[in-house]
């Protein structure tokens, strides 16, 4: 199955956070890389005012993970990279959110597929359709054609910042 992973930050050495994000969700078995996507400075979405700008980027991946240990895997990722969670949608030094595995689809509170703001979310979207331009979100459709309808204002390509496959 193909697993497409968003990753953020807006805390620390954000940079060097998503790069280590890359090199440790492949540290272990079950996922094979396909691509990273370029870097984007984007404004925070929702939150509390005055947050930082975060670097945002989108990994491909192959897995036969099901979807709830690739959770696991990437939970495990924020915290090793000091992922507190005390604010919705605040600043944080990680974030990985599964936005698709394959086709799955799940409403479970604990892991919604696809991710059910995705579709929606140009920090998302962007930097997606640069690794996989014919990409689709179950249940709304192509993520080019859902890019077309949204704004692009503060999703900034960050061009002298290229993630490396991982190690």
């Amino acid at each position: 199955m193909k697993a497409v992973l968003a990753l953020g930050s807006n805390l620390g050495r954000r940079f060097q956070t998503l790069q280590g994000a890359v090199d440790t969700l492949f540290d272990a078995p079950g996922l094979e890389f396909v691509a990273v996507s370029p870097v984007y400075e984007t404004d925070p979405v929702g939150g509390p005012p005055g947050q930082k700008p975060y670097l945002n980027a989108i990994v491909v991946a192959e897995t036969k993970l099901q979807p709830s240990m690739l959770l696991d895997r990437a939970q495990s990722v924020e915290n090793a990279f000091g992922r507190v969670r005390e604010e919705r949608w605040g600043p944080r030094t990680l974030d990985v959110d599964l936005i698709v595995v394959g086709e799955k689809l799940s409403d479970d509170p604990e892991l919604t597929l696809p991710h059910p703001r995705a579709f929606e979310r140009a920090f998302v979207l962007v930097p997606w359709v640069q690794v996989d331009p014919d990409a689709e979100i179950p249940g709304h459709g192509r993520i080019a054609d859902l890019l077309a309808g949204l704004d692009r204002g503060g999703v900034f390509l960050r061009e002298d910042l290229k993630l490396q496959r991982p190690d």
